[in-house]
């Protein structure tokens, strides 16, 4: 796993990690890319049939907040508290201002559409709390984000907006 092989190297190099007790939506990375928002819990019944299961309505926005610079999504992944995750392995270009939703389940990716599929109809993220990382290629954080079903969606409809 790609964070333990960083963990590992840094404290190979003498860094020092220092855990704290700051909640990760308290952090803010300098990154293009951020975490908009996540549809945590897809509407209707849970199901993830790959036929007939709505894994597909479970996605994550990731958006590029720069004014000017394109950002290739290739190399970045995303991960959740479980270590769980999926990496952009294809070119997928974001201009700024661009956005891209991860989806659950399978479907053709496309930029036009600004649409990528995890080919995995398991749900990623829990329906009651979890945590949404992203990487940069290199192994840094680009963002992360941690919420509650009960304390971050008081409207109880299974999205959550980080970034406008």
């Amino acid at each position: 796993m790609r964070i333990r092989l960083a963990a590992t190297t840094a404290a190979a190099c003498g860094a020092l990690v220092a855990l704290t007790a700051v909640p990760a939506q308290a952090t803010e990375y300098t990154s293009a890319l951020k975490i908009r928002g996540v549809q945590y819990d897809a509407p209707g019944s849970d199901s993830n049939s790959c036929s007939t299961g709505n894994t597909d309505e479970e996605y994550v926005t990731i958006k590029n907040y720069s004014s000017t610079k394109t950002v290739n999504l290739k190399g970045y992944w995303v991960e959740d508290a479980a270590g769980n995750y999926f990496e952009f392995t294809a070119n997928h270009y974001l201009q700024p201002g661009d956005y891209v939703k991860l989806r659950g389940g399978n479907g053709s990716d496309s930029d036009a559409k600004n649409v990528v599929y995890r080919d995995n109809c398991n749900f990623m993220w829990n329906n009651d709390k979890d945590t949404i990382y992203l990487f940069k290629p290199a192994g840094s954080r680009a963002d992360v984000h941690s919420y509650t079903k009960s304390g971050s969606d008081p409207d109880r409809n299974g999205y959550i907006k980080f970034h406008s």
